[in-house]
C-alpha cells in the first residue's frame, strides 16, 4: 500500500493543487447569473424545469439550507467534480495499462482542461454533467479491461444520475451504440446488465419527461433558443471547432489529437474516436456548442497518454511540460485570481465569468431604493417584475434582507414559478423598454439605472428599473401571453 501511495503521489498533487485553487477562488466576486438561477429554481423544487433538469437546482437547494447564504458552499459540489474529474482520468490511465507517467499526464490534461478545470469554479450543470461522462468512459474502459458485465449496471446508473444534470448523455449513448455497432466490440450490445442498466437510466427520466409533456415541451425548444444567442464566433462549424480545441486546452489538444489517432489503429478502442466523430458531426447539426464533447476529451486523453508510453523520445517532457505550463496559465486567467476591480472596461466577451459575476446586490440596491421611494400605500400594492431570469434570480436572493417583495419574471424557467397576483396593480419593472411596456401599463416612469459601481460592462450595467402603473389586464390574463425562453 505505500508502494501504492508512493505511485500515486503525483496525481494526488495535481487533484489537490487544482483543489486548492478552486477553493481559494470560490468566494471571490460573486455569483454568475446562472447560479443565482439555480439558487432560485432550488427553492421551487420540481421534477424538471423548463430549460434544464433538476439535480444542480436540488444541489444549489441542499447548500444554501446547510450553509445558508454561502457562495463557497454553493461551489463545492462543482469543485468536488473537477477534483474527482482529475483522479478519474489517471484511473482510466490505469485501466487502459498506463504507467505513472500516462497517469499523471492524463490528470494533468484534465486539471489545465479551461472547461473541465475552469468549470469547477462555478455551480452548473456542465461540471456534473462533464464529470458523469468521465465515470461513464471509465467504467467502459474498466469494463473492455475485465469484461465485469456488473460495470454496465453501473454505466446505467451514472446515466441515470447524467439525465438529472443535464440531456448531452442521450446524444453521446446514441453516438456510441452506434460506433459500438459498426467497430465492436459488439457484445457489449448483447450483454443483459447493459440492458438493465438501459431501463434504469430510462426509468430514471421517467419524471421529467413527465413534467415536461405536462408543461408542453419547453426542454424541446431551448435548443433553437441557443443558438439563436450564438454569435458570430460561436456558430457554423469552425467556431465549433475553435471552441473544441479551445476547450482541451493547449496541453490536451495535441493530446486528443494523438489519442484519436491510436484509438483509430486499436481494435478494442476504435470505438472511442468514432463515438466522438459522431458528437461533432450531431452538435454541429443541432447547433451545439464545442464544449459539449468535453466529456470523452479525458478517455482519449488517457489512450493518448498511454501511446506515448511507447514514445522514448527524449523531447518528450520538454514538449509537454511548456505546454502544461500555458494550459494551467490559461486557466488561471479565466478564474477570479486578480482583484474584482481589474474587471473595470470589460465585458462578457473577454471575461463572461468574471464580469457576470458582480454588481447583483447593486441591482438589488436600485430596486429597493425605488421601492422604499413609493407611499407607503403604493408599496402594498407594489411587486417586482424582471425581464430577464437572472435579474429576477438576483432580487429573489438579495431582495428579501432590503425588504423588497416578491419578484416575477416571464422569462425561461423563472416564469414557471408562478404569476404575480392580480392585486399587484403597481410594478417596478427590472430592464426591458418603455415602448415594449407600454403595451400591458397605462403610464411608464424610470425610476432608477443599475450601477455595479465597478465600470463593468455586463449584462445589466445601466439597465433601466421603471414604474409601472395602470394595468390594462389582470395578470391572470396576461402571464401566458408574456412567456420568453
Amino acid at each position: 500500500m505505500v508502494v501504492a501511495a508512493s505511485h500515486q503521489w503525483p496525481v494526488l498533487a495535481i487533484a489537490g493543487g487544482l483543489a486548492l485553487l478552486l477553493l481559494l477562488t470560490s468566494g471571490r466576486y460573486g455569483y454568475f447569473g446562472d447560479e443565482l438561477y439555480f439558487w432560485a429554481a432550488g427553492h421551487h423544487l420540481d421534477w424538471s424545469y423548463a430549460d434544464q433538469p433538476p439535480l444542480v437546482p436540488l444541489l444549489a437547494r441542499i447548500a444554501d439550507t446547510m450553509f445558508p447564504g454561502s457562495l463557497v458552499a454553493m461551489r463545492v459540489p462543482a469543485l468536488l467534480c473537477a477534483v474527482a474529474g482529475v483522479l478519474l482520468a489517471a484511473a482510466t490511465a490505469r485501466e487502459l495499462g498506463g504507467s505513472r507517467r500516462a497517469q499523471v499526464l492524463t490528470a494533468a490534461a484534465v486539471a489545465c482542461s479551461p472547461v473541465l478545470a475552469v468549470g469547477g469554479h462555478v455551480l452548473a450543470t456542465t461540471p456534473i454533467d462533464m464529470f458523469l461522462w468521465i465515470v461513464i468512459t471509465w467504467l467502459l474502459a474498466r469494463w473492455i479491461r475485465l469484461r465485469d458485465d456488473r460495470l454496465l449496471l453501473w454505466t446505467g446508473v451514472a446515466t441515470a444520475v447524467a439525465l438529472q444534470a443535464k440531456y448531452l448523455i442521450v446524444f453521446f449513448w446514441v453516438a456510441a451504440c452506434l460506433a459500438i455497432l459498426a467497430f465492436g466490440p459488439r457484445e457489449l450490445l448483447r450483454k443483459r446488465m447493459f440492458w438493465i442498466g438501459t431501463a434504469i437510466a430510462a426509468a430514471g427520466a421517467v419524471p421529467a419527461v413527465l413534467w415536461q409533456a405536462a408543461n408542453g415541451w419547453p426542454q424541446l425548444a431551448m435548443g433553437s433558443v441557443l443558438a439563436a444567442q450564438q454569435g458570430p464566433a460561436d456558430s457554423g462549424p469552425v467556431g465549433f471547432f475553435l471552441l473544441l480545441l479551445a476547450s482541451a486546452g493547449v496541453l490536451g489538444a495535441p493530446l486528443l489529437g494523438f489519442g484519436i489517432w491510436r484509438a483509430l489503429r486499436s481494435p478494442e478502442h476504435r470505438f472511442l474516436a468514432w463515438t466522438l466523430f459522431g458528437l461533432v458531426l450531431l452538435f454541429v447539426l443541432t447547433f451545439g456548442q464545442g464544449y459539449y464533447v468535453t466529456g470523452m476529451f479525458t478517455v482519449l486523453w488517457a489512450v493518448g497518454a498511454v501511446g506515448l508510453d511507447r514514445v522514448r523520445a527524449r523531447w518528450l517532457p520538454w514538449a509537454a511540460w511548456p505546454a502544461c505550463a500555458l494550459s494551467a496559465a490559461m486557466v488561471l486567467t479565466l478564474l477570479p485570481v486578480r482583484p474584482v476591480e481589474s474587471l473595470a472596461g470589460q465585458g462578457a466577451a473577454t471575461n463572461p465569468i468574471g464580469v457576470e459575476s458582480v454588481g447583483w446586490p447593486e441591482l438589488a440596491d436600485a430596486v429597493a431604493a425605488a421601492y422604499w421611494a413609493l407611499p407607503p400605500e403604493d408599496r402594498a400594492r407594489a411587486t417586482v417584475v424582471a425581464d430577464h431570469y437572472w435579474a429576477a434570480s438576483a432580487v429573489a436572493r438579495y431582495g428579501p434582507e432590503r425588504g423588497l417583495p416578491a419578484v416575477y419574471s416571464p422569462h425561461r424557467g423563472y416564469w414557471y414559478f408562478g404569476a404575480p397576483p392580480d392585486s399587484a396593480t403597481l410594478v417596478l419593472h427590472v430592464g426591458g423598454t418603455r415602448a415594449g411596456l407600454m403595451e400591458h401599463f397605462g403610464h411608464v416612469t424610470r425610476v432608477a439605472t443599475v450601477d455595479n459601481r465597478l465600470g463593468v460592462d455586463n449584462t445589466f450595467q445601466g439597465a433601466p428599473v421603471w414604474l409601472c402603473e395602470g394595468l390594462r389586464r389582470p395578470w391572470s390574463d396576461l402571464w401566458g401571453s408574456l412567456r420568453s425562453l
